[in-house]
């Protein structure tokens, strides 16, 4: 019997193929109770790509996708590769209109919703002109899956072909399309883990974040070493040490809000995690008092970096080099050294195409292999966020030692980054200006011992005004989504504070909270 394994370049679909051939009476995927082999794995993808190929769909059409992690979810990661369809995740948090945005403006065909998200996405439906079908996983999901072709397609596909939109924020608050090739996106995944210890075939990868979103970054390339992905479909502490420790967990993906709490969880018992290997720390700032903490009850398996939607990963640090002491630099605080795959420069933030020297501060600008070409149909936004020489520029402000440590020491523009997720203060204060008593707002980042910092608001009423802080947090609730709703809303009667072209500076207004504290700024 003859197996075709691919034939097709290095993408993302031949290399997966192949695994899945390779390894195919392994288990591939853990979700609770089920466990699957590559072989049924790939049996389900194959289905999947051929019920959106029966639709009427083609390769190169876009599918939004929302969803928790599932055996489910897994079924259109491999299907869209399969069928050679453009994966574009929504944000299970997001209000209805970003839902509508991200899928209007990639030109989505078809969406793929988990019952959980129906009503939500059908409240979306009428807002998106493109869209033409709605598949919805309810009871009657296996059976129709079940009903569909298990002969692989073979669609031909390129290294250069699209694969995912991913989205991030942007200055005016409207998510921008991040679109990865097979040949980026495979790039990506094998720098994510050139500093790791080598995954063997059945190590395990634990997902406590959605596989659409940070996590998938290493649900390809466990696939590929013919790993095991456990998938999660919520972040519980207790639960998570338990399955760390169930399924010999030796890889996983935290935020510093996560290994937080799991570190001070008290069934966090040093030494109870001997096959951990990786705990990959990212998204957001971390304190110095939580990487300790961590290291004392994990082990020397901390890795942390730097990177952007835009451009990642960049720099990488494992433990040793992360906790160690280098004359002339201070790695602790520092976000690592950039990968061998990858160039770092800090650029003129009046010239950016001007290079400055090291020590030098500047706007941080990324070189890599898995960074974008440019905004999803965006050419303005490309051209902000593009140097003339290709470089990507981050809108971090940072420095570069004499030993390659780079050091992120505030933003270019006054994004805040709580928990992993980028919010855009222009965005909550459009809100916040909409009701009737707000005269004035200003939104800025405080420190939050949790998510790293939260987003607050100083809001300029009249004397006497009714408005409550509580007003104002629900309205943003349910305009953007709960998790980009302030935290703090204070109140005053007296102007802003503004430079004398009128604009107004945050700066002034966050200073103060951050006194005495340690900050560094991390990129997502």
């Amino acid at each position: 019997m003859k197996t075709m394994l691919g034939g097709q370049g290095l993408t993302v679909t031949s290399l997966m193929r192949q695994a899945a051939a390779y390894n195919a009476d392994r288990i591939a995927v853990i979700h609770g109770s089920q466990r699957i082999t590559f072989r049924q794995a790939w049996h389900r993808g194959v289905q999947m790509a051929n019920w959106l190929l029966g639709l009427g769909l083609s390769p190169g059409d876009r599918v939004g996708v929302l969803e928790d992690n599932s055996i489910e979810a897994q079924d259109f990661f491999l299907g869209s590769a399969i069928a050679g369809i453009v994966r574009v995740p929504l944000y299970a948090r997001n209000a209805i209109e970003s839902h509508a945005h991200m899928l209007s403006h990639t030109g989505c065909r078809a969406v793929i919703v988990a019952a959980t998200y129906r009503d939500e996405i059908r409240q979306v439906a009428p807002l998106v002109a493109t869209l033409e079908h709605i598949l919805i996983r309810d009871e009657t999901y296996e059976a129709s899956l079940s009903s569909c072709s298990a002969v692989d397609p073979m669609i031909a596909i390129a290294p250069e072909d699209w694969c995912i939109i991913r989205h991030t924020g942007g200055t005016t608050g409207k998510a921008k399309g991040v679109a990865y090739s097979h040949r980026s996106w495979l790039a990506a995944g094998r720098d994510w883990f050139y500093n790791f210890p080598p995954m063997q075939a059945g190590d395990v990868c634990l997902h406590v974040g959605p596989i659409s979103h940070g996590s998938g970054y290493l649900y390809t390339p466990t696939w590929l070493a013919g790993g095991v992905n456990v998938l999660l479909d919520h972040f519980d502490p207790e639960e998570t040490l338990q399955v760390l420790q169930d399924e010999r967990v030796g890889y996983l993906f935290v935020v510093p809000a996560m290994l937080s709490a799991l570190a001070n969880h008290p069934k966090a018992a040093a030494g109870a995690f001997e096959h951990l290997k990786v705990m990959q720390v990212g998204g957001a700032p971390i304190a110095d008092h939580t990487a300790h903490l961590a290291r004392a009850v994990f082990g020397d398996v901390l890795y942390q970096g730097y990177g952007q939607t835009e451009a990642v990963p960049v720099c990488m640090m494992g433990p040793k080099e992360w906790f160690s002491e280098v004359e002339g630099s201070n790695p602790l605080r520092s976000a690592g050294r950039a990968l061998p795959y990858a160039r770092l420069e800090i650029r003129d933030p009046e010239n950016t195409d001007v290079a400055l020297a090291l020590d030098e501060e500047g706007e941080i600008a990324i070189l890599c292999d898995g960074q974008m070409l440019g905004f999803w149909e965006n050419e303005a936004s490309t051209r902000e966020r593009m140097t003339s020489d290709g470089f990507v520029l981050t809108g971090d402000i940072g420095r570069l030692d004499r030993n390659g440590y780079l050091y992120v020491l505030d933003r270019k523009d006054d994004m805040i980054i709580s928990g992993g997720f980028n919010i855009w203060p222009a965005e909550l204060e459009n809100v916040l200006l909409n009701h009737p008593e707000v005269l004035e707002v200003a939104v800025y980042a405080i420190p939050d011992a949790r998510w790293g910092e939260t987003p607050a608001a100083t809001c300029v009423i009249e004397q006497g005004a009714r408005v409550t802080a509580g007003d104002l947090i629900a309205l943003c609730a349910k305009t953007l989504g709960s998790y980009k709703k302030p935290t703090q809303i204070y109140f005053q009667t007296e102007a802003l504070p503004k430079s004398p072209v009128g604009k107004v500076q945050r700066k002034v207004l966050r200073e103060p909270h951050w006194q005495g504290q340690d900050r560094r700024v991390s990129g997502n």
